[in-house]
Order: C-alpha cells, then structure tokens, then sequence
C-alpha cells in the first residue's frame, strides 16, 4: 500500500531487511567486533540491553557475516530449557543423535563437538537467547559445559543473549558467581541517540529505494522522543507513520503527524519516559 505510493522496492522497517542492510550504530559495531572475536578464541560472552535494542540483529549479522566453512552457528531461544533439552537441542541442530538421559546427551554432544573441531577443522559458536529466562539448573550446567582438559580450554565460544536483568539481576547473585568469573566479555547494547535515530531511519530509508524526504527533522525529534531511542520502537512509530501518512495522501510526514500515530494509534507501545 504505502510502498508504492512512496515509491519504495522495499519495506524499510520490516523485520525482514537483510542483515547487511541494517542500521549499524557505534555500540553495536564495537559489540560485533567483540562478537567476533569470542567466536575466534571461543570465550564465554555475555551481551544483554533493554527490550528492542538490537539483540536480534546483532545475532543475524553475526551468524551471517562469520564464514560458514570456519564456524558452525548453533542457536537456541527457549525460556524452558532444561539441562538434557539443551544438549539434545544442539545435537540435532549438528545432525547428531539425541538422547533420553541427560548424562548421554552431554557425552554425545561433546564428540559431535570434536567431530566438527576435529574432522571438519571448524569452530563451533553456540548461542542462547533469552538468557535471562533461564532457570537456575541450566545455567549452572553452562558451568560444566565450558569446562574441558581440567577447566584449560573451552571447547567452543558460548554467548548468553539477554535482557538487561540478566547482568545486573541474575548473575550478579551469589549463586552465579562460578558462572559470573568465567565471562570473559560483556557486551551491552544502550538505546540510540537522537543523530543515531535520524541515521538509522535514513539508512532504512536507503535499503527501501524512492525518496529519503520523507520524515521532517521535527518528526524525527518526535519520534526519538517518543521511542526514547529504542529501534524496534523506532521501526513501530515509522511504520505507522507511513501508512498514515498513505491513508492522508500526504508524502512529507511532520511531528504532527508522528504525535497522532504515538497518541492515538501506539497508546499501549508508548516507551516509558
């Protein structure tokens, strides 16, 4: 609908963008680097933000742009995961066999782990999201998991994704402090600033193809207002935004315009100020 009456090829805050098309802020392209550096000496990280600051896409650009005949990705976002269904998790995503009891899913995993370091010569990336929904059982088997040849070498890089009460809540509790002392990098992603905001609606703008004029300077001050820099917030407000702006016939959308869409049609999503 509004695609073509902006002249667009492509949906610019879909989900769906290519992850080489993303906006890459300064804080998220520094965490990348991290990321792909405890991918190549297979360390345990931790990268954790607000709600709808770029978890997810720092995952799909890192899965994509890590060479897949260097390192195979494995991923798992499950809040109820318990010890045996994260090993067998990763054993089938590896084409291995799963098994009934914990004990003998931990054994295979660790030689389908050393078929892939051994045989195919790769290193193996293992990430869980929604980290902070982990129960206590599973994180402190991450513990035994990491540990290998005496606690001398990981046997793969390990990347806990999560909320921001994953670092400051969860793991800074006594209980965790075996797990907290073996991070060797954390990771936080903060919200945009006011010219991130700007940059990262015109790159999106880009990837969409017609005109770029289409957000008044005004409308992005009120949509960084509003979304207090948050990206998936960001990409709500303008989606709106545009398809209001279709409904009204109107091709240059002003902070009036942005105001009536976060007012009256986001009331429920309004970021807390």
């Amino acid at each position: 609908m509004y695609k073509e009456f902006f002249g667009m090829a492509n949906l610019p805050f879909s989900r769906k963008v290519p992850p080489e098309m993303l906006y890459a802020s300064q804080a998220m392209e520094e965490c990348m680097g991290r990321m792909k550096y405890v991918s190549a000496e297979q360390l345990f990280a931790v990268v954790t933000s607000d709600p709808g600051c770029g978890k997810s896409t720092l995952i799909r650009r890192l899965i994509h742009e890590l060479p897949s005949e260097q390192y195979l990705c494995l991923y798992l976002s499950d809040s109820k995961l318990t010890p045996k269904w994260l090993y067998n998790g990763l054993i089938q995503q590896m084409g291995g066999t799963q098994k009934f009891y914990r004990g003998d899913a931990k054994l295979e995993l660790q030689k389908e782990i050393e078929l892939i370091r051994g045989l195919q010569n790769k290193k193996v990336v293992c990430i869980l999201d929604e980290a902070h929904l982990l129960d206590k059982e599973t994180l402190e088997e991450l513990r035994f998991f990491l540990n290998t040849k005496i606690d001398s070498e990981s046997p793969l890089a390990l990347i806990l994704v999560g909320q921001t009460e994953l670092r400051t809540d969860k793991l800074n509790l006594q209980r965790y402090a075996a797990i907290r002392q073996r991070i060797d990098i954390n990771c936080v992603l903060p919200h945009l600033d006011r010219a991130e905001t700007e940059r990262y609606i015109t790159a999106h703008l880009a990837y969409a193809g017609g005109s770029q004029e289409i957000f008044t300077s005004r409308a992005v001050d009120e949509i960084y207002r509003s979304s207090t820099g948050i990206p998936r917030t960001v990409n709500r407000i303008c989606e709106k935004s545009l398809m209001y702006a279709y409904q009204q016939q109107k091709r240059l959308i002003d902070d009036h315009m942005v105001l009536y869409v976060v007012e009256d049609e986001m009331l429920k999503e309004r970021s807390p100020k």
